[in-house]
C-alpha cells in the first residue's frame, strides 16, 4: 500500500475544503470499500480526511412523516430501526441482504451510496480499465460477462453499481443532502449516480469535496407493500446479479402507486420508470406486471455472457410485484 497522510476533520467544512484543495485526498468514513481498494492498489489517495465523527449518525423524523438519515448512520443502525423496518421494509430488507454482520456495523450510509464497482477488471490492476485509467480500454466486453450491465451501458464501459441499499432508495424517492466549497445541495438518490457514457471514470455527480451529510426519505406510499428481492449466486454476501426493490398500492384490483427499481443491471441503480408508468392504473395481475416489465426491459442491449439477465429481471419483477398485490388482496 502507498504511504499516506491522515487527518481528522474538525468540521463538514474544513474536510469540504481539504479535499476540494487536493486532487489526491478522499474522505474515509467507514472505510469497508475505499482501505479494499487501497490494499489492491487501485486507489491510491496521498492523504485521507477522516469525517466520521463530524458526520450525523443519527435518525430523525421529518415534518412530514419521512426520515432524515445521517450520513453517519451505520448499515447495521439504519437495517435495524423500528421506523425503516415498519414504514420501508424494502431498506431494511436491502440492507440486510447487503454485504456480512461485520461490514454492516462500520459501512455508514454516506459511504454505501458511494460504493465502487465490483467489476473484476476494475479491481485487477494487471488489467486494463476505462474506469480506473480513461481510454485504456474495457476487456470486460469479450471477458467475463456475466456480471455485467444489460442497460445503459457504453462501448466505454459495461461496469454495474453494486449497492443495494442505494436501490431501494432510489425505489423510495430519496433525496441526498450535500456540502462543498458551493454551499449545500439536495439531490435525488436518481440523480446521484452517472451512465458511464464516455466518461466511466465519473461514479457520481458529485463535485471535488462535495460530501454526503444526509439521505432523506418521504413519508411511505399510503398502505403499500413493500419488498427487496436480491437474485444472488449463494444465499449469503454475494452481489446482485439481478435484484428489485418494490412497493405497490393496490386499491380494488388496481395499482393505484408503484414504485419499482432494478440493481445489478445498469451503472447505477435503475428506476423502472416505463414499467411504472404502464402500472398506473392498471389491474394488479401477473399480465400486466409481465407487459410493464417487458417494456422496461425492451431497451436492454445485453452482451452474449449476460442475456441470461434480461429473463431473469422479468421474472423476478414480475414475481416480486405478484407477491405484494397478492399481500394486499388478504
Amino acid at each position: 500500500m502507498k504511504p499516506f497522510q491522515y487527518q481528522r476533520a474538525a468540521d463538514m467544512e474544513s474536510a469540504a475544503a481539504l479535499v476540494a484543495g487536493d486532487p489526491d485526498a478522499a474522505f474515509l468514513a467507514g472505510g469497508t470499500n475505499l482501505v479494499d481498494l487501497m490494499k489492491m492498489g487501485v486507489a491510491s489517495p496521498g492523504l485521507l480526511v477522516d469525517v466520521r465523527r463530524v458526520m450525523s449518525d443519527r435518525i430523525e423524523e421529518t415534518p412530514g412523516g419521512g426520515l432524515r438519515i445521517g450520513a453517519g448512520v451505520l448499515n447495521a443502525d439504519l437495517a435495524a430501526d423500528r421506523r425503516v423496518r415498519r414504514r420501508y421494509p424494502m431498506l431494511s430488507q436491502a440492507l440486510l441482504a447487503g454485504a456480512s454482520y461485520q461490514l454492516r456495523n462500520l459501512a455508514t450510509t454516506g459511504g454505501n451510496l458511494l460504493q465502487r464497482t465490483r467489476c473484476p477488471y476494475f479491481r485487477d490492476v494487471s488489467t486494463p480499465c476505462n474506469k480506473r485509467e480513461p481510454g485504456s480500454g474495457c476487456p470486460a466486453r469479450g471477458g467475463h460477462e456475466r456480471d455485467l450491465a444489460i442497460l445503459g451501458a457504453s462501448q466505454a464501459c459495461a461496469a454495474t453499481h453494486p449497492s443495494d441499499m442505494a436501490v431501494a432508495m432510489a425505489a423510495l424517492d430519496a433525496t441526498v443532502h450535500t456540502t462543498g466549497l458551493q454551499g449545500e445541495r439536495t439531490i435525488p438518490v436518481t440523480g446521484l449516480h452517472r451512465l458511464p457514457g464516455e466518461e466511466p471514470q465519473r461514479d457520481t455527480v458529485l463535485e471535488a469535496g462535495e460530501l454526503i451529510t444526509a439521505v432523506e426519505l418521504p413519508p411511505p406510499l399510503t398502505a403499500s407493500r413493500s419488498r427487496y428481492r436480491k437474485v444472488r449466486d449463494r444465499a449469503s454476501y454475494a452481489f446482485a446479479l439481478v435484484s428489485v426493490a418494490a412497493a405497490v398500492e393496490v386499491e380494488d384490483g388496481f395499482v393505484r402507486d408503484v414504485r419499482l427499481a432494478l440493481g445489478g443491471v445498469a451503472h447505477k441503480p435503475w428506476r423502472a420508470a416505463i414499467a411504472e408508468q404502464l402500472l398506473h392504473g392498471a389491474p394488479a395481475t401477473e399480465d400486466s406486471f409481465r407487459a410493464a416489465a417487458e417494456a422496461e426491459l425492451a431497451e436492454a442491449r445485453p452482451l452474449p455472457g449476460n442475456a441470461f439477465k434480461v429473463a431473469l429481471a422479468r421474472n423476478t419483477i414480475v414475481s416480486t410485484l405478484l407477491a405484494l398485490a397478492e399481500e394486499a388482496a388478504r
